[in-house]
């Protein structure tokens, strides 16, 4: 299969909001209130979060499918906390980054205990979110003109 290649536009409306193109779908990322923000639309670690449980939701209903059961309904809870010393500057020695992230997932199916461990297990696997998420991905930082 080849290579797939995706790319978004973003441009900085003010020192919080951010205005992103995605193909034909334009978002808003924001930071709330409490963090100097106009809480126009959620932050970026928000993003990430539901960015996992898009691809989650994907992968669970492919691999579903592949092995053989319906998934009638699939409900997340993904929490994450985030020690702010870094980011804000106060302080280098806490990661910028989620500690951890925890998900829950609510499957509505008929599938059995051993047959739900081995699905999560692999949608776990195959998610390319919690890849980029659980592994280093290089990212390159440059200036354009």
């Amino acid at each position: 299969m080849a290579e797939l290649h995706f790319e978004i536009n973003a441009k900085s409306e003010s020192a919080t909001r951010t205005t992103v193109q995605a193909r034909d779908f334009k978002l808003t990322i924001d930071e709330p209130e409490s963090l100097g923000g106009t809480d126009a639309g959620p932050n970026p670690v928000e993003y990430e979060l539901a960015a996992l449980s898009g691809c989650l939701n994907v992968m669970g209903h492919l691999v579903a499918k592949e092995m053989g059961f319906e998934l009638k309904s699939m409900d997340m809870k993904i929490q994450g906390d985030i020690d702010p010393g870094r980011f804000s500057g106060a302080s280098m020695k806490e990661r910028a980054g989620y500690k951890d992230i925890r998900v829950s997932i609510k499957a509505e199916t008929d599938a059995d205990a051993p047959t739900l461990r081995k699905w999560l297990e692999t949608i776990e696997n195959r998610c390319p979110v919690s890849d980029n998420l659980a592994h280093t991905t290089p990212v390159k930082l440059e200036i354009s003109s």
